[in-house]
């Protein structure tokens, strides 16, 4: 990976990965891409840095997409592509060792961010969630390090039909043409499908294969059954939505994209929940809170500026 690579071959492999990113590439031009890579090893060479750079940036910079994608050309395109050929010549060959593990790409508490792969797949983090991107010759994966993510899956355009893969602290998942959510607990893993079917791969136990308005919850030794699903995305909407779910497991949820301490008192610990509920960053959380306390016997008491909040049952 340290011999030069052509510019001439820099721009064309600029060029395809801002055609095939672009949302509107044809089967067509997405099979000229794949003949291109073909032709020449060195034009695969630059592929894969070209995909190494999009896996480490969450997709190709704004600065350089919208000139890229002008359909005549210009002098302001020939410079875009000018400048992602540099990026593909300054990118460590060592991002493209599979032993490599490159930085995590994050989310602050209240951030929701969306990611473009290289494959053309996307990724939404939802708030304090963190995944690494690895993509190999065998594979297409994601490790979730934190949080929970939305995937929609796409096909792989490097043309080798790499299973697309997220990996947790308890297992992987394989998408089989999907959207699905996954969240990481710190002692299991949830998994809802939206679309499609995963199949589900415990660390140490027996494979489950769900589909499309199923979720499971797992850890590494095993899945559990199967169950109908809620609406798990809404978060990607900022809204939360809870069915009987026990106050101090929302306000943990809450609690996610608020900074300070945010806790009930144990009588209300239990108490069971319906509801929509905004959340995207702190004053989101205190319109939530305003609703509980509208809603349900309690009160709220904020004590520091509200870095330190309670719920606490009302006082006959």
């Amino acid at each position: 990976m340290s011999t030069p690579i052509a510019p001439r071959i820099l721009e064309q492999a600029a060029a395809w990965l801002a055609q095939l990113h672009s949302g509107e590439a044809s089967d067509a031009e997405r099979a000229a891409c794949a003949r291109w890579r073909e032709q020449d090893p060195e034009h695969a060479r630059t592929w894969a840095r070209a995909e190494a750079l999009m896996n480490q940036l969450g997709g190709l910079p704004p600065a350089l997409a919208l000139p890229l994608l002008e359909r005549r050309p210009s002098r302001t395109r020939r410079k875009a592509l000018g400048g992602a050929g540099a990026l593909l010549v300054l990118l460590p060959a060592g991002w493209l060792g599979w032993r490599m593990s490159a930085p995590a790409h994050r989310t602050g508490g209240g951030e929701r961010r969306e990611l473009l792969l290289a494959d053309g797949s996307r990724v939404t983090l939802g708030s304090a969630s963190a995944i690494d991107v690895r993509f190999d010759a065998a594979q297409r994966l994601l490790l979730l390090r934190e949080g929970e993510i939305l995937v929609r899956t796409a096909p792989d355009q490097a043309g080798a039909h790499r299973p697309f893969r997220v990996a947790s602290a308890h297992g992987r998942m394989e998408a089989l043409g999907t959207r699905f959510t996954v969240r990481a607990y710190q002692g299991r893993t949830s998994v809802v499908v939206l679309d499609g079917a995963v199949r589900i791969e415990p660390a140490h136990g027996a494979a489950l294969t769900l589909r499309a308005g199923q979720q499971t919850a797992f850890t590494a030794s095993a899945a559990a059954p199967p169950a109908d699903t809620v609406d798990a995305a809404s978060w990607t909407r900022g809204m939360l939505l809870a069915d009987k779910m026990p106050l101090a497991e929302l306000l943990a949820e809450l609690a996610r994209y608020r900074g300070g301490v945010l806790r009930c008192d144990p009588q209300l610990a239990a108490l069971p929940v319906s509801g929509a509920f905004p959340v995207g960053g702190p004053a989101e959380t205190e319109r939530a809170l305003a609703m509980l306390a509208a809603t349900y016997p309690l009160q709220v008491q904020a004590r520091l500026g509200g870095w330190w909040t309670t719920l606490v049952p009302v006082k006959k």
